[in-house]
Protein backbone atom coordinates (compact mmCIF):
# COMPACT_ATOMS: atom_id res chain seq x y z
CA UNK A 1 0.00 0.00 0.00
CA UNK A 2 2.84 2.03 1.06
CA UNK A 3 4.07 2.07 -2.43
CA UNK A 4 1.26 2.85 -3.96
CA UNK A 5 0.86 6.12 -2.19
CA UNK A 6 4.44 6.74 -3.53
CA UNK A 7 3.66 6.02 -6.86
CA UNK A 8 1.16 8.43 -6.75
CA UNK A 9 3.08 11.30 -4.94
CA UNK A 10 5.60 10.16 -7.32
CA UNK A 11 3.67 11.43 -10.21
CA UNK A 12 1.88 14.48 -8.89
CA UNK A 13 4.73 16.01 -8.45
CA UNK A 14 6.87 15.07 -11.37
CA UNK A 15 3.73 16.24 -13.81
CA UNK A 16 3.71 19.05 -11.11
CA UNK A 17 7.47 20.30 -12.14
CA UNK A 18 7.07 19.65 -15.88
CA UNK A 19 3.77 22.04 -15.65
CA UNK A 20 6.18 24.61 -13.68
CA UNK A 21 3.73 24.08 -11.01
CA UNK A 22 5.58 25.25 -7.26
CA UNK A 23 3.10 23.11 -5.79
CA UNK A 24 5.70 20.07 -6.64
CA UNK A 25 7.82 20.63 -4.08
CA UNK A 26 5.55 19.73 -0.99
CA UNK A 27 4.37 17.05 -2.57
CA UNK A 28 7.72 15.67 -3.52
CA UNK A 29 8.53 15.79 0.07
CA UNK A 30 5.68 13.21 1.05
CA UNK A 31 6.76 11.08 -2.19
CA UNK A 32 10.92 11.79 -0.43
CA UNK A 33 9.92 10.37 2.91
CA UNK A 34 7.72 7.79 1.16
CA UNK A 35 10.43 6.28 -0.64
CA UNK A 36 13.34 6.70 1.61
CA UNK A 37 11.66 3.60 3.48
CA UNK A 38 10.28 1.81 0.24
CA UNK A 39 14.44 1.68 -1.15
CA UNK A 40 15.70 0.90 2.62
CA UNK A 41 13.32 -2.27 2.58
CA UNK A 42 14.48 -3.43 -1.17
CA UNK A 43 18.14 -2.53 0.00
CA UNK A 44 18.54 -0.43 -2.71
CA UNK A 45 21.04 2.03 -0.37
CA UNK A 46 22.31 4.64 -2.71
CA UNK A 47 18.56 5.16 -4.00
CA UNK A 48 17.44 5.66 -0.59
CA UNK A 49 20.15 8.25 -0.01
CA UNK A 50 19.62 9.68 -3.12
CA UNK A 51 16.11 10.49 -1.15
CA UNK A 52 18.01 12.83 0.80
CA UNK A 53 19.56 14.14 -1.89
CA UNK A 54 16.20 15.29 -3.54
CA UNK A 55 14.87 16.42 -0.09
CA UNK A 56 18.06 19.13 -0.13
CA UNK A 57 17.87 19.75 -4.09
CA UNK A 58 13.53 20.39 -3.14
CA UNK A 59 14.24 22.78 -0.63
CA UNK A 60 16.76 24.79 -2.46
CA UNK A 61 15.07 24.43 -6.13
CA UNK A 62 12.07 26.02 -4.09
CA UNK A 63 13.51 28.93 -3.14
CA UNK A 64 15.71 28.85 -6.83
CA UNK A 65 12.53 28.46 -8.77
CA UNK A 66 11.31 32.22 -7.55
CA UNK A 67 12.82 35.13 -8.25
CA UNK A 68 13.20 36.82 -4.94
CA UNK A 69 15.46 39.71 -6.88
CA UNK A 70 12.40 41.82 -7.87
CA UNK A 71 10.26 41.70 -4.87
CA UNK A 72 7.15 39.03 -6.54
CA UNK A 73 7.05 35.41 -6.79
CA UNK A 74 7.55 34.87 -10.64
CA UNK A 75 9.24 31.80 -12.00
CA UNK A 76 12.71 32.40 -13.28
CA UNK A 77 12.93 31.54 -16.83
CA UNK A 78 14.21 28.12 -17.94
CA UNK A 79 18.14 27.90 -19.60
CA UNK A 80 20.29 26.14 -21.62
CA UNK A 81 23.08 23.79 -20.35
CA UNK A 82 26.71 24.79 -20.79
CA UNK A 83 29.62 23.17 -21.34
CA UNK A 84 31.08 23.48 -17.74
CA UNK A 85 27.76 21.38 -16.51
CA UNK A 86 27.93 18.75 -19.20
CA UNK A 87 31.27 18.59 -17.66
CA UNK A 88 30.74 18.10 -14.48
CA UNK A 89 27.49 15.77 -14.82
CA UNK A 90 29.84 13.40 -16.47
CA UNK A 91 32.40 13.33 -14.41
CA UNK A 92 30.38 13.39 -11.49
CA UNK A 93 28.47 10.33 -12.82
CA UNK A 94 31.84 8.50 -13.58
CA UNK A 95 33.23 8.98 -9.56
CA UNK A 96 30.09 8.21 -7.76
CA UNK A 97 29.11 5.41 -9.83
CA UNK A 98 32.81 3.82 -9.34
CA UNK A 99 33.05 4.67 -6.09
CA UNK A 100 29.54 4.32 -4.15
CA UNK A 101 29.35 1.46 -6.56
CA UNK A 102 32.50 -0.55 -4.80
CA UNK A 103 31.28 0.71 -1.81
CA UNK A 104 27.92 -0.72 -1.74
CA UNK A 105 29.16 -4.08 -3.09
CA UNK A 106 31.94 -4.52 -0.58
CA UNK A 107 30.41 -2.61 2.83
CA UNK A 108 26.95 -3.61 2.74
CA UNK A 109 24.95 -6.26 1.68
CA UNK A 110 23.09 -4.04 -1.38
CA UNK A 111 21.26 -5.74 -4.41
CA UNK A 112 22.46 -4.36 -8.17
CA UNK A 113 25.46 -2.04 -6.49
CA UNK A 114 26.79 -0.46 -9.62
CA UNK A 115 23.52 -0.45 -11.19
CA UNK A 116 21.52 1.50 -8.66
CA UNK A 117 24.69 3.56 -7.64
CA UNK A 118 24.92 4.32 -11.45
CA UNK A 119 21.14 5.29 -11.56
CA UNK A 120 21.81 7.48 -8.51
CA UNK A 121 24.58 9.50 -10.14
CA UNK A 122 22.13 10.13 -13.15
CA UNK A 123 19.70 11.39 -10.92
CA UNK A 124 22.29 13.82 -8.88
CA UNK A 125 23.00 15.21 -11.95
CA UNK A 126 19.41 15.79 -13.76
CA UNK A 127 18.21 16.81 -10.35
CA UNK A 128 20.52 19.61 -9.99
CA UNK A 129 20.17 20.28 -13.57
CA UNK A 130 16.23 20.65 -12.93
CA UNK A 131 16.49 23.00 -9.65
CA UNK A 132 18.44 25.41 -11.37
CA UNK A 133 15.57 25.08 -14.24
CA UNK A 134 18.08 23.72 -17.28
CA UNK A 135 16.30 22.40 -19.92
CA UNK A 136 18.69 19.37 -20.37
CA UNK A 137 17.56 17.72 -17.26
CA UNK A 138 15.07 16.14 -18.94
CA UNK A 139 17.38 14.25 -21.45
CA UNK A 140 18.91 13.38 -18.57
CA UNK A 141 15.86 12.01 -16.80
CA UNK A 142 14.48 10.20 -20.24
CA UNK A 143 17.77 8.33 -20.12
CA UNK A 144 18.18 7.13 -16.23
CA UNK A 145 14.53 6.74 -16.27
CA UNK A 146 14.51 4.10 -18.77
CA UNK A 147 17.01 2.75 -16.69
CA UNK A 148 15.30 2.72 -13.45
CA UNK A 149 12.34 0.78 -15.38
CA UNK A 150 15.17 -2.84 -15.68
CA UNK A 151 15.83 -1.86 -11.77
CA UNK A 152 12.52 -1.92 -10.61
CA UNK A 153 11.29 -4.92 -12.30
CA UNK A 154 14.83 -6.76 -11.36
CA UNK A 155 14.03 -6.03 -7.78
CA UNK A 156 9.81 -6.84 -7.81
CA UNK A 157 8.62 -3.02 -7.13
CA UNK A 158 6.21 -3.60 -10.28
CA UNK A 159 4.19 -0.35 -9.16
CA UNK A 160 7.35 1.45 -8.91
CA UNK A 161 8.69 0.34 -12.30
CA UNK A 162 5.79 1.37 -13.92
CA UNK A 163 5.86 4.72 -12.16
CA UNK A 164 8.66 5.03 -13.92
CA UNK A 165 7.57 4.47 -17.76
CA UNK A 166 5.19 7.10 -16.87
CA UNK A 167 7.90 9.15 -15.58
CA UNK A 168 9.76 8.38 -19.51
CA UNK A 169 6.37 10.11 -20.61
CA UNK A 170 5.94 12.83 -18.72
CA UNK A 171 9.90 13.92 -19.02
CA UNK A 172 9.72 14.32 -22.58
CA UNK A 173 6.15 16.53 -22.02
CA UNK A 174 8.30 18.75 -19.29
CA UNK A 175 10.91 18.73 -21.81
CA UNK A 176 9.10 20.28 -24.60
CA UNK A 177 6.90 22.76 -21.98
CA UNK A 178 10.29 23.56 -20.50
CA UNK A 179 11.33 24.44 -24.39
CA UNK A 180 8.32 26.17 -24.98
CA UNK A 181 9.02 28.42 -21.76
CA UNK A 182 12.90 28.95 -23.19
CA UNK A 183 12.41 29.63 -26.57
CA UNK A 184 9.71 32.66 -24.92
CA UNK A 185 12.22 33.84 -23.20
CA UNK A 186 14.25 34.11 -26.00
CA UNK A 187 12.06 36.06 -27.93
CA UNK A 188 10.99 38.53 -25.14
CA UNK A 189 15.18 39.38 -24.65
CA UNK A 190 15.63 39.75 -28.53
CA UNK A 191 12.68 42.12 -28.37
Amino acid sequence: MLEYIGVITGFICVWLTAKQSLLNFPISIISIIIYTYIFYEARLYADMLLQVYFMGMTLYGWYFWINRNNGDEKVIPVRRIDKLHIIIGILITIVFTSGFGWFLSVKTDADLPYLDSFCTACSLVASFYSSRRILENYIVWIFVDCVYIYLYIVKKLHPTAILYAVFVGVAVYGYLEWKKNWKEHQLKLAS
